[in-house]
């Protein structure tokens, strides 16, 4: 009986902490390029754990990984950003293996609607293209991955493949758009 009023203890102040932390990112977004800035020579190291923080937030983390590119150029931005974006889907797995865990979502996913139980979220082609959806795909995908006890190692390697495209992509477009802005001022 006791255990059972500390874990709720645990959840409802870990719940609340969550909450504060969403609502302080979500008034800050703006600010993650000063963030980074003012880290100096420690700045990508503060970029990879603000995709940390990022993780379990509905909040993308596209922003970071265009700033990264501006800052940083195009090589080294990809490369904040693809392992930025790694250590953001680790997050995110592990939160969703937990919710698998605390829910008994093995024996309840038989009970979703429109046959998502029988998604199969374990096949290389949901565990890549469902990445590529804009914003929420990669959250959705990886919780879902965690949620789904899809092997590890598939999971590491089918994010990693996606998230360093979308880390090119995303931290060139941050370098050209820095770049267009230069030369339009001057």
């Amino acid at each position: 009986m006791k255990n059972k009023k500390v874990e709720t203890l645990l959840s409802f102040v870990g719940i609340a902490a969550g909450i504060l932390l969403l609502f302080f990112i979500s008034r800050n977004i703006r600010d993650v390029e000063g963030i980074i800035s003012k880290a100096g020579i420690a700045g990508p190291a503060v970029a990879l754990l603000l995709y940390a923080i990022f993780a379990p937030t509905p909040v993308p983390t596209d922003t970071i990984s265009m700033v990264c590119g501006a800052m940083y150029g195009p090589f080294y931005g990809s490369l904040i950003s693809w392992m930025g974006n790694n250590i953001a889907a680790l997050v995110e797995y592990f939160i969703g293996s937990k919710i698998k865990d605390g829910t008994h979502f093995d024996k309840e996913k038989n009970k979703l609607p429109l046959g998502l139980g029988k998604l199969p979220v374990n096949s290389i082609p949901v565990l890549t293209l469902g990445r590529m959806i804009p914003f929420y795909g990669s959250k959705v995908i990886s919780l879902m991955a965690g949620m789904y006890g899809v092997p590890y190692k598939r999971y590491i390697w089918t994010s990693a493949l996606i998230n360093l495209t979308g880390g090119i992509m995303l931290a060139y477009g941050g370098f050209r758009i820095l770049d267009f802005l230069k030369n339009l001022i001057l």
